[in-house]
């Protein structure tokens, strides 16, 4: 489960590409002392300030692991579609 936090926003998704987009769409909003927090199971893997220029991932393996979630969630997403498709 992942929650993703602002200041005076909260939202919690059980997909990772759901966090991130939800995550992402709030980045133009925030301000310079603000920023955009996503939590895996309570505790911080992903945050975007205005002082980084990137996002910046935390904890040692945090990228990998959620890249090859990125990944699978993906794939996942296209396999459904395609079967929506050829029905």
């Amino acid at each position: 489960m992942f929650k993703v936090s602002s200041s005076g926003f909260s939202q919690e998704c059980d997909r990772w590409l759901d966090a991130l987009t939800t995550a992402k769409s709030l980045m133009p909003n925030c301000k310079w002392m603000q920023d955009v927090r996503i939590f895996e199971d309570g505790h911080l893997v992903w945050i975007y300030s205005r002082s980084h220029k990137y996002p910046q991932f935390v904890g040692a393996g945090t990228y990998d692991r959620l890249a090859k979630r990125f990944l699978l969630e993906t794939i996942a997403d296209e396999n459904a579609a395609s079967g929506r498709d050829e029905e």
